[in-house]
């Protein structure tokens, strides 16, 4: 009753001139178990609610599709699924259009959106779809006491053993300022000086020789299985899948977890704009944001989803400790800046790529 109660008060916020079945929306993500865990958890409710047919779209590069089809004059989209830093890109081409935060569901407490929201999670032209998180995770067989903090990540005494360490500066450098003692709210002021970017190489330099570096998501639970690291910046999600889908003996550190997020957003010139607009309302439901945890180890974004956040589809495990907004696990966490990276990410990768070669 709940869930039906909120769904209707997120659609009832919409100014709605009714929408025919024959005006369907398609929802282009990333695919994978992501676009899955979507389509059961949003797309299909959503259609069965509303009568508005909601098909996914699988695609590699969202923002290149929307970019694309906005430039060619030829927007066939409604909704797609984006990250944080294309969301400032392709708001500033004036690309999507904007979202008026007045439209979505309040909170299951009764609170805006504005206040429910988690910090970053809305946009001039976007609303976040759910938080996921890179954290430390380690081989609970390596150490006789477990890591609890990022500065044990660096501690090569009391914890031996390799380190894994994702292959760019962004998330590199600040879990190095992190277990530098830089705290959360204060990393990004320290990395945008020149002192700042120096104390954080000077981190990383300290355990350089033990690092194994690596690329894609699936390499970080494999070098843990593998033995060749005991400790490794991971996402949250490829973890969560090992720990609970292939039975590993891993453990996370959510101290210093640092949290991104992906976003809606509509297509400037979008047809069927109206339902776009609902399905977004319908998925800033709490409570549907909640659901989506069921199928996936992704956090919804605003703060009264969390004590919503059930069982795993598979009934029994329990999804709090593994999200990233569970409170406890987000306590110490850092909310990753894409502006921050969209206005030096190109200097800080050329000093990475160089330092690396060094």
């Amino acid at each position: 009753m709940t869930k039906r109660l909120i769904a209707g008060t997120a659609l009832a916020l919409m100014a709605a001139t009714a929408v025919s079945a024959q005006d369907g929306i398609t929802i282009t993500t990333y695919g994978g178990a992501f676009g899955e865990a979507l389509n059961e958890s949003l797309a299909k409710p959503f259609a069965a609610e509303t009568g508005i047919p909601a098909m996914m779209v699988d695609n590699s590069d969202p923002p290149a599709k929307l970019k694309a089809e906005v430039e060619a004059g030829n927007v066939t989209g409604n909704v797609f699924d984006v990250e944080q830093s294309d969301v400032i890109r392709l708001c500033d081409e004036g690309l999507i259009e904007p979202i008026d935060p007045a439209m979505l569901a309040p909170g299951a407490d009764g609170s805006t959106a504005e206040d429910d929201y988690l910090p970053q999670a809305l946009h001039e032209c976007a609303t976040a779809i759910m938080v996921w998180a890179t954290v430390i995770a380690y081989d609970a067989g390596a150490f006789d006491t477990a890591p609890t903090k990022v500065a044990d990540f660096f501690d090569l005494e009391n914890f031996p053993g390799k380190r894994g360490i994702i292959k760019r500066p962004k998330y590199a450098l600040e879990f190095a300022l992190l277990g530098d003692g830089v705290a959360p709210d204060e990393v990004y002021d320290v990395l945008s000086t020149p002192e700042g970017v120096d104390r954080a190489f000077a981190k990383l330099e300290s355990i350089k020789d033990q690092v194994v570096w690596w690329e894609a998501g699936a390499q970080a639970p494999q070098l843990l299985a593998d033995g060749e690291v005991a400790m490794t910046l991971a996402y949250n999600g490829r973890i969560f899948d090992a720990m609970v889908g292939e039975g590993k003996d891993f453990g996370f550190v959510w101290d210093g977890a640092n949290l991104d997020m992906d976003y809606w957003v509509i297509p400037k010139g979008a047809p069927n704009m109206e339902a776009a607009q609902k399905f977004i309302a319908f998925a800033s439901d709490p409570a549907r944001q909640a659901d989506l945890s069921k199928y996936i180890a992704y956090g919804p974004p605003r703060k009264s989803a969390a004590p919503s956040v059930g069982t795993y589809k598979d009934g029994t495990t329990e999804m709090a400790p593994y999200l990233p907004t569970t409170p406890e696990n987000a306590e110490s966490a850092l909310v990753n800046d894409a502006g921050f990276w969209a206005d030096h990410g190109t200097e800080l990768t050329e000093r990475f790529n160089a330092w690396l070669a060094g």
